[in-house]
């Protein structure tokens, strides 16, 4: 069957970061871990303490541990690894672990301003909260986006409330939808973090959150899938309640159907995770990225579907 999907260069039927990358810069651009030191409002007391129940002491970015503790030391050190593999691309330096605009803004700056000038760097990626976003902050990275393109990764996980207390999220689905119209009047991208297999969520519920997203404004999407580690509060409590995890086949199923939900014009930057197998207890079949794309891919196919096909 013909692929008519718009945003692919090959048999995919969603729209990559890959797709998005090559046509804007027509080369490989690769991210590059780095770890600037911050912590989170559900973290530190502002809120709660402890951080989402699914992170680890070293936050959300645990699986590619940052190396070195200056940010150019980061930067130079990881660059290097990837290097070997593709030796002329480009980088887009990626601040993945915690809010990484909470904080002041001179902080903040010196995170970011090394990077701006440097001819290899294609883009500026921050992962953040919708409520970790002060206006001055925000005036701060739509100045810059017209030197180096900035996305703003933003964590939902659930569009469900009661989930959100569950998770230690500490804020509200209207304050992510309030973040984001005032997003839409920057230049500044938006990335989307929403997470499969939640502690008592449906499928659909989990198809309700791509719903209740679909038509705000946001420019890219990552899909996660829980997965439990050790060392969070997730697992403490999964040895009391003993929670029940997607099977790999439901979660396949899921994101085709999540994906077809979408407009077509997102970008789907992530479709899971990659959990350090020492530290992970369950899903064990989350250790087998490459074959969960392959399968997803299969079964796009087989139901002749794509990103977009049921967005209304």
């Amino acid at each position: 069957m013909e692929n008519n999907f718009r945003y692919s260069f090959n048999e995919k039927r969603y729209h990559t970061f890959n797709y998005y990358l090559k046509t804007h810069y027509h080369q490989k651009v690769s991210k590059v871990i780095l770890d600037a030191g911050f912590t989170c409002p559900n973290r530190d007391g502002r809120k709660a303490y402890g951080g989402c129940i699914f992170c680890s002491a070293a936050g959300s970015g645990d699986s590619n541990a940052a190396l070195g503790h200056n940010i150019l030391e980061q930067y130079e050190a990881n660059k290097a690894i990837m290097k070997q593999k593709w030796p002329d691309s480009l980088y887009i330096p990626y601040f993945q672990s915690f809010s990484n605009t909470y904080g002041p803004l001179d902080r903040i700056k010196q995170m970011i301003d090394p990077f701006l000038n440097m001819d290899e760097v294609a883009e500026i990626a921050i992962a953040s909260r919708c409520d970790c976003l002060e206006q001055e902050t925000l005036a701060y990275l739509s100045e810059i986006s017209a030197i180096k393109p900035v996305w703003l990764e933003l964590g939902l996980q659930s569009s469900n409330d009661q989930t959100g207390k569950l998770i230690n999220r500490q804020f509200d689905f209207s304050d992510f939808r309030e973040a984001l119209t005032t997003l839409e009047d920057t230049p500044i991208k938006v990335c989307v973090h929403i997470m499969n297999g939640l502690p008592f969520e449906n499928r659909q519920m989990m198809l309700q959150t791509v719903k209740d997203i679909a038509h705000l404004p946001f420019d890219g999407i990552k899909i996660h899938m829980l997965h439990i580690i050790r060392n969070t509060a997730l697992a403490a409590m999964n040895e009391i309640n003993h929670y029940e995890l997607l099977s790999r086949q439901e979660y396949i199923e899921l994101v085709v159907s999540q994906l077809e939900l979408l407009r077509p014009e997102v970008v789907v930057q992530r479709l899971t995770g990659d959990p350090i197998k020492e530290d992970l207890i369950a899903p064990e079949w989350l250790l087998n990225k490459t074959t969960i794309l392959n399968d997803i891919d299969k079964l796009m196919r087989k139901l002749d579907t794509y990103q977009g096909a049921r967005y209304e």
